[in-house]
């Protein structure tokens, strides 16, 4: 049997690193490694072996710049050392080899300001979507019902209906570009999750229901192989019974909604790779 082997990527004021390590590991990733960036630049960590990059939430350089705007630049601009390489290029060709890249909250922004996702055609490095300021102008931390869209490639969302999971963000309202981007991303099916009514039904543009304002409600995208998936709210932050806000309360599973997310990765590595 493969031994898949995930990286979480970690340092600049990312701060869910680990929750999000303990998602892979419960989900039976063989090998799971927490990297400080600096690791993969100095070449001391390569990318290129491991199956299932990561990358987590909190706040990196401090949000300055916009959340995620500096790391982005590092991506493009910061090079390896002994490799010449740049960052983009590593990640380019990890996603070519057809591996998985799951960004939550900070990791989200990132990939679309990147322009990882949606990476239109297999155009990864055009920005075409955003992710901006709440409509609350405020921080906002709740919980949030999520539908699934059944029809789309999205492959960490395989099997799901909805999900109730977090959310902790000041910059989570989801802009495409224009209409046609929009249109593009309705078409293909690459909006993967949406704030929804309680029960999973109806895409809501409810406050706080939709707790940024994001248009179309859009909580989560993919691209269109579905290997690529970023998300606002934070699957790594609801893995068992106990992290339900009324677990004291209600009658709440013992795995948490969360963990299928990372399952559906974990399998389709054994799978596929």
């Amino acid at each position: 049997m493969k031994k898949v082997k995930s990286i979480i990527l970690a340092g600049n004021g990312i701060n869910c690193e680990m929750e999000m390590a303990h998602a892979c590991r419960l989900a039976g990733s063989e090998v799971v490694d927490i990297v400080y960036l600096y690791d993969i630049l100095s070449g001391e960590v390569q990318l290129d072996d491991y199956h299932f990059l990561n990358l987590p939430g909190g706040f990196l350089d401090g949000d300055d710049l916009g959340s995620a705007k500096a790391m982005a630049h590092r991506l493009k601009y910061a090079k390896i050392a002994g490799s010449g390489e740049c960052l983009e290029e590593v990640i380019l060709r990890f996603i070519g080899e057809g591996k998985l890249v799951l960004g939550v909250c900070n990791g989200f922004q990132l990939m679309v300001k990147a322009g990882l996702l949606p990476g239109f055609d297999g155009n990864y490095g055009k920005k075409v979507v955003t992710l901006t300021c709440n409509d609350s102008g405020r921080f906002e931390d709740r919980w949030v019902y999520l539908k699934v869209n059944s029809q789309g490639p999205c492959i960490f969302t395989k099997g799901l209906k909805g999900v109730y999971l977090p959310v902790r963000h000041g910059e989570g309202k989801f802009i495409p570009q224009d209409g046609e981007v929009l249109k593009k991303l309705q078409q293909e099916n690459l909006i993967a999750l949406q704030y929804s009514e309680p029960g999973y039904q109806n895409p809501t543009m409810e406050y706080p229901l939709n707790p940024n304002g994001a248009i179309a409600a859009i909580a989560g995208i993919c691209d269109q192989t579905g290997r690529l998936f970023g998300m606002m709210p934070h699957p790594e932050a609801y893995l068992y019974s106990v992290n339900h806000p009324r677990w004291t309360r209600e009658r709440v599973p013992e795995e948490g909604m969360g963990l299928a997310i990372f399952r559906n990765a974990i399998e389709y590595i054994r799978k596929v790779l």
